[in-house]
């Protein structure tokens, strides 16, 4: 059995495996694993991954769980171009901070003001206090602050002048904010700047 990716295309963190491996021409079943199913607490997809979170990797008979992870896996056994996980020990050195930081800061942002203002009050049916949504609006607008003026600057990318996998992290965490309407600081400005600094880095990928 060759490569199989566990995703679900609703998760952030899914589409980025999943727009990597199809960008880098790498070969992979897909086996959907639908999150709003419950899938992912199923016995069965439990034996590829005990965690019951998705995307998960299974290539033969070698498992793997997280996304970064998996990102990185796939970039070593593919031999993926240099620039989506440079060689260069400090440009290889900022895409970890990225990673390392985005778990914590933006990620996690992002998910609360998902939840807080489309899933609770949209799907569930339940209100969230004004007053704990303008907290997490204010965290998330100071974290894409962060994302611009530490880690973005005035560079085309995040790392620099090409795409990493800093910036596929990056900009499946943005698409969900960017639905959610306007905020004081925008998603959509580093968004938009990374994706015009090259039109066609996405050719023939779904999202």
């Amino acid at each position: 059995m060759g490569l199989e990716l566990y995703l679900d295309l609703l998760s952030q963190p899914c589409r980025a495996v999943y727009i990597f491996a199809k960008k880098n021409n790498i070969p992979f079943e897909l086996r959907t694993v639908e999150l709003l199913k419950g899938q992912h607490h199923s016995d069965a997809f439990a034996q590829v991954n005990p965690l019951r979170k998705v995307p998960a990797l299974k290539d033969g008979e070698f498992t793997l769980a997280e996304s970064v992870a998996i990102l990185l896996y796939l970039s070593r056994k593919y031999k993926a171009p240099d620039h989506w996980y440079p060689e260069d020990l400090q440009a290889r050195a900022r895409v970890d901070e990225y990673l390392s930081w985005q778990h914590t800061a933006l990620r996690s942002s992002c998910t609360r003001a998902m939840w807080q203002k489309m899933m609770f009050p949209v799907f569930l049916g339940e209100r969230v206090p004004p007053e704990t949504l303008a907290s997490t609006l204010a965290e998330l607008d100071s974290c894409l602050q962060l994302l611009e003026d530490k880690f973005l600057k005035d560079q085309d990318f995040l790392i620099g002048p090409h795409i990493s996998v800093a910036d596929l992290v990056a900009i499946t965490e943005l698409m969900h904010p960017l639905h959610l309407g306007p905020s004081s600081h925008s998603p959509s400005a580093p968004a938009a700047k990374s994706s015009k600094a090259d039109p066609n880095w996405l050719p023939g990928t779904t999202v």
